[in-house]
Parts: C-alpha cells; sequence; structure tokens
C-alpha cells in the first residue's frame, strides 16, 4: 500500500499543495516551522482521522479559513495495481465528511482501514516514559490499525463509558437515595460497557501477545546492549492477571522473573470470558463507584508494564534504551501488520536527529524493506545513506527554482510543485 498523489486545501499551513509521491522512500527536508511535518501529518490523518500532535481538528485547519481538504490517491501495492480516491473535508465547527471514489462515506468510523500507517514520531517517547493513557492510545492504535471495525467498538465503549459515569456521579450526589430503580438502570449500563469493554480488551490482549516477539526482535537488531524486553498486560480486572499467567501487582522495581523471549504464554481469554471477569469487579467494586462517581474497572483503567532486562522501562531506562524501545514497539508493529498481510505505509517523523549513528543505520536497515517509507528531517545529512529515495525541500522562504543540481549521491532533478503559501516545495529524485 501506498500513496502515490498527495492533495491538500488549507491544511495547516498549507493554502494548497499538490505532490506526487510513489513507492518506496521520500524525504521531506526543511527547517522547523516549515511545514514537512505537516505533509505526513495529513497522510496519518486519512488514515486514523487523528493526529500524534494535536488531540483536535482546529489546528489542522489553516487560520482565516473554516475548511481543510486532504485528497490523496491510494495504491494497493507495488504489484496491485486497484486505487482508492480517500477525500477529507475538516470542518470548524461542523461535522466532517469523507467520500471514497468521490461517494460519501456515511459514518466517519467507516472511513478507517482505507489506507493503513505506523507512525514513529518523537512523541512516542512518551509510550515508554509518559502515563498509561499513552501506552493504552498506542496499543488500542494499533488494535485499530489490525481490525478496523474496532475503531466502532472503541467509540461505543467511550461512549457507554461517559454515559455511566454520570449516572454514577447523579448517584454519588443523592448518597443513600439510591432506590431499586437506580440499581436497574447501572444494571443496564454494566451490561454495555461489559459487552463493548471485554471486546476491546480481548483485541488488546491478542495484539500485545502477537506483537512483542516483533517488537524483542526489533529491539535486539536496534539496541548494542541489554537487548531483552518484554511486555505485560495490567489490568483492572480482578483474576486477569492469573488466566495469563502472571501477576502485574509489587512494588516500582519489583517484577516478576523475566519471561524467557521463547516463553509459550497462557491463550488470552475470549470476549465471553472478559464480559463475566468485568461484570464480577463492576459488582465488587458497586461500593466505592457509588461513593466516588466513576468507573473503576474496565480497559481505560489498564496499563501495560514494559520491561527491559529485569527492570520497568519507565523510570530506569536510559534515555537511548528508551528511545530503542519506543522504535522497537513500531518497527514491531510494521512487521506484525505485514505477518497479517497489511502493508502500512510508514512515516518516520523527524526522528534521527533523536539518535546517534548506530541507532540511525540500524533503523534505516530495519525499514528499507516497506513498501513506503516518509521521512522528515530538518538537516538532509541526519537521514542515513540507505534510505536514497526522493527528496522534497519544503521551504517557506519561497525560493523556488527547477533545474539541476548535485547531490553526494549524484545528479538530482528539482520540480517545483505548488505547496506553501508563501513558499514552495521542491522534489528531487535521485537518478543512480
Amino acid at each position: 500500500m501506498f500513496v502515490d498523489h498527495l492533495e491538500l486545501k488549507d491544511f495547516r499551513s498549507y493554502e494548497a499543495a499538490k505532490l506526487d509521491i510513489g513507492p518506496g522512500v521520500s524525504v521531506f527536508v526543511g527547517p522547523n516551522g516549515h511545514g514537512k511535518t505537516n505533509l505526513v501529518e495529513a497522510v496519518e490523518y486519512l488514515s486514523t482521522l487523528s493526529s500524534h500532535r494535536v488531540s483536535a481538528d482546529a489546528p489542522l485547519i489553516r487560520a482565516g479559513t473554516s475548511q481543510a481538504i486532504v485528497r490523496a490517491l491510494v495504491v494497493a501495492g507495488r504489484d496491485d495495481p486497484r486505487k482508492l480516491l480517500l477525500e477529507l473535508e475538516i470542518n470548524a465547527g461542523r461535522a466532517n465528511h469523507a467520500r471514497i471514489n468521490r461517494a460519501p462515506v456515511r459514518r466517519m468510523r467507516d472511513f478507517i482501514g482505507a489506507l493503513r500507517t505506523v507512525v514513529f514520531s518523537p512523541e512516542d517517547l512518551a509510550m515508554v516514559k509518559g502515563d498509561p493513557t499513552d501506552r493504552r492510545a498506542f496499543l488500542d492504535a494499533l488494535v485499530i490499525t489490525r481490525w478496523p471495525r474496532l475503531a466502532g467498538v472503541k467509540s461505543d465503549y467511550d461512549r457507554v463509558l461517559r454515559q455511566r459515569n454520570t449516572l454514577l456521579k447523579t448517584l454519588a450526589r443523592r448518597s443513600s437515595r439510591v432506590d431499586g430503580g437506580d440499581v436497574a438502570t447501572l444494571d443496564v449500563w454494566n451490561e454495555r460497557l461489559a459487552q463493548f469493554g471485554a471486546e476491546l480488551l480481548a483485541a488488546r490482549l491478542a495484539t500485545l501477545s502477537d506483537l512483542m516477539p516483533y517488537a524483542r526482535a526489533s529491539y535486539a537488531a536496534i539496541a548494542p546492549v541489554n537487548n531483552r524486553v518484554d511486555a505485560r498486560y495490567k489490568s483492572s480486572l480482578g483474576g486477569l492477571s492469573e488466566l495469563l499467567g502472571y501477576a502485574t501487582d509489587g512494588a516500582p522495581g519489583e517484577l516478576p522473573e523475566a519471561a524467557d523471549t521463547d516463553e509459550v504464554r497462557t491463550p488470552a481469554p475470549g470476549p465471553d470470558q472478559l464480559a463475566v471477569l468485568m461484570m464480577d469487579a463492576m459488582a465488587a467494586r458497586r461500593g466505592d463507584e457509588l461513593a466516588r462517581g466513576v468507573t473503576l474497572v474496565g480497559p481505560h483503567r489498564d496499563d501495560v508494564t514494559l520491561t527491559i532486562g529485569t527492570l520497568p522501562a519507565k523510570g530506569y531506562a536510559s534515555h537511548g534504551e528508551s528511545w530503542s524501545l519506543a522504535l522497537a514497539l513500531r518497527l514491531g508493529s510494521l512487521d506484525m501488520l505485514r505477518a497479517d498481510d497489511v502493508e502500512p505505509v510508514l512515516v518516520l517523523d523527524d526522528v534521527f536527529a533523536e539518535l546517534d549513528v548506530t541507532r540511525r543505520d540500524r533503523l534505516a536497515d530495519a525499514v528499507a524493506k516497506a513498501e513506503q517509507v516518509l521521512v522528515t528531517a530538518a538537516v538532509g545529512s541526519d537521514v542515513p545513506g540507505q534510505l536514497n529515495g526522493q527528496r522534497f525541500d519544503v521551504d517557506l522562504r519561497g525560493s523556488a527554482h527547477a533545474g539541476h543540481e548535485e547531490s553526494a549521491t549524484g545528479p538530482r532533478v528539482s520540480i517545483v510543485s505548488p505547496a506553501l503559501s508563501t513558499g514552495s516545495v521542491h522534489r528531487s529524485v535521485d537518478n543512480d
């Protein structure tokens, strides 16, 4: 799968941009703040309807306008000529709209999956060093990339969770005046929450189990020393850890003995069994939930414990180890998806500047197999020579020109494309 053509209108800093990209490696080079990340962010948004940079849509719309348009022609593969035209209208203060091959998409969630991406960016360090929210977001995004219909399940779970929390807050204010009708209403929301939560949790467990062999291999290839990593799911449901074959409690730095990389774990329970566990957990915590007015069990309370060697990565890993682990999780995601017969677009957003030379070269070797790799860099020399391909020079200063230039890798042809409202994008294609 690869993006063959990308077109933007009033997206971020761009008044208009049209770029022919194609398979292989494309490197977007330009000073910080000149719009190179905006290009790959647009590709990511077509894939996930979200951005790794912001949580709301408003910043995606160019200042002074009320609508942004992102359009891309996506090709199924180098050997598969099938194409999809994907179009998104991002509207300020009203609903967004999507089209596939010019046909309107009735529900935005049905748009997800037409394009698949794996995005690695400096923000990914939060997967290792950040809060549980960051690790849940990573895992849920990967789940949805594998099975796009889970976007609807996740949305339904979040909706029911909000409604259940609203009811619990109301009941908490009423204290002792909770009656049978209130309990019956709460039981209805319990069943709905358990239904969606169990399906989401089952997908998380399956994905984490499938991911880790690939992530371990990626980490061993990237990290020069101390290259044994693991991940364990930490659930808010009583009894789940035992079903998975390990405990998750303990003081910081006191983890169970590290799992062998070839360990065969107990198969994860399915949605039906997980729904029972979730119902039991809500029943056991009902008093606490009524007192506090919030849902205390479910996937929204869970975490993933990442380890390097025998120690938790959070709080113990060095900066280089943390970067290597975050990168290994992304590369492992790419390999797992490819094993699922999904060939996602790989986006490396300004990551080479954060890595030493050894890790840069190992990363470049690892991603060369991807069908399409989109790279951004402030300095072109930060990108290893293994990632030869076409180069886009993003420049807000308007120094557009067409012609030939010499580079360290041979002659390049610069083609001026309409782009930034106050600048330009040049494309340079290496001719070997």
